[in-house]
């Protein structure tokens, strides 16, 4: 739901980045932890006393320099360039379509390597600039089994996890398109404010990242690294529907800002708009919350609420939210309810929206209303995806029908 409602835009197709070769047998280096990495210095050939002083060159070529491929590792003699040629690749995922809204707001549509099928499948990603910041938003999963009613991307079936190398390759992607890494800046002749222009990192695309727990974490510790990406984990949230048994442990091995898609203030609402409500109901989830580690006034919980016209909208609802989140350090975002094709539900008019939150205001609760963006690229969550498996389907009738 980070991501608004489109008009009509024609899909604009980019050139492929660099490196994309598609069903190459070689497996990527991307998402391989440290210690996976040295490992694979060992096909490679790298002695066992080198290992980890060779992986930790292709980590910083990889994450701090973003290089698309081995010959740009200068640093690593051309023998052992060309051996981890021969075994691996570092490319990233072919760019379908790429748009530009006019408020600046880029959104991407990417298509995955073949999995062990043989399938090749898309995901969103959503990057988002404003003065101070910049907030890459990503995908966890191909499509999202949680089908909550108000987000398009529940119309679509989980089909599979996204690798952790396919979460980080999003983040690399991105940093390409905008021009993000350490050499791009440096040649920049008005560089960003803080020096970069992918600041804030959130899992809020496509997906429940607590359904693919270990390559959300492998993947959020490579962009965390120091040596390489080195975004903080406070730079870094992850969205999630309410998976009660994982809260406590995302807090304990990932580590990020946390934030929860709450929706309602009433179970019989909620169970509606969420339907893992069912399973994991309000009072179970804000248990969670109180006992998230590392939750404090300085690291507030981030709770978003979409403002549904008639359905959770009223000041009734703004003051249960009140009592709900007493004793949790948080905040709450309230999201302008973005229309896509298809769906039952409306905004909430403005005047309503402004009235919930200066009753959360007033109960000292910041509550900023997310302004709406990119509304005249398809940037609804998940609507991208829809739009290119239809121009396929058609493809495929106009093929069938000259056959």
């Amino acid at each position: 739901m980070l991501w608004a409602r489109s008009m009509t835009t024609l899909l604009s197709i980019v050139e492929a980045p660099p490196r994309y070769i598609p069903n190459d047998p070689r497996p990527t280096l991307l998402g391989l932890t440290r210690e996976g990495l040295a490992e694979a210095m060992g096909r490679a050939g790298v002695p066992e006393k080198q290992r980890r002083m060779r992986a930790g060159q292709v980590w910083h070529w990889l994450y701090h320099r973003g290089v698309t491929s081995f010959a740009e590792m200068t640093n690593i003699a051309k023998d052992l360039r060309q051996r981890l040629d021969e075994e691996f690749v570092i490319g990233r995922p072919e760019i379908v379509t790429e748009q530009t809204s006019n408020d600046g707001t880029k959104k991407w549509l990417l298509r995955l390597a073949p999995d062990e099928r043989g399938a090749r499948h898309e995901v969103e990603m959503v990057y988002i600039p404003e003065e101070d910041r910049g907030t890459l938003c990503i995908s966890s999963q191909v499509g999202c089994t949680l089908t909550c009613t108000f987000c398009h991307t529940g119309t679509q079936k989980l089909v599979r996890n996204l690798t952790a190398g396919e979460i980080v390759a999003q983040v690399m992607t991105a940093r390409d398109r905008v021009k993000d890494w350490p050499q791009d800046i440096e040649a920049n002749p008005t560089p960003p404010l803080g020096g970069r222009y992918i600041t804030n990192v959130v899992l809020m695309g496509m997906g429940e990242p607590l359904y693919n727990f270990d390559n959300v974490k492998d993947a959020m510790d490579i962009v965390s690294d120091g040596e390489g990406i080195s975004l903080s984990k406070r730079r870094i949230t992850l969205s999630t529907s309410g998976v009660v048994p994982e809260i406590q442990r995302a807090g304990d091995e990932i580590g990020t800002m946390l934030a929860i898609s709450l929706h309602g203030t009433t179970d019989e609402i909620r169970d509606k708009l969420v339907p893992l409500n069912k399973k994991y109901p309000i009072k179970e989830l804000l248990a969670a919350c109180r006992n998230y580690p590392g939750a404090s006034n300085a690291r507030r919980i981030t709770f978003e609420y979409v403002m549904l016209k008639g359905v959770n909208d009223t000041p009734a609802d703004a003051k249960r939210l009140v009592q709900l989140l007493k004793g949790i350090p948080a905040k709450v975002n309230l999201i302008p309810f973005n229309p896509w094709p298809g769906t039952q539900y409306e905004c909430s008019e403005w005047d309503t929206i402004e009235v919930f939150a200066e009753i959360l205001n007033r109960a000292g609760y910041a509550s900023p209303v997310r302004t709406p963006r990119g509304r005249d690229i398809m940037a609804a969550c998940g609507q991208l995806k829809s739009e290119s498996q239809k121009l396929r389907a058609k493809e495929r009738i106009a093929q069938d029908a000259g056959a």
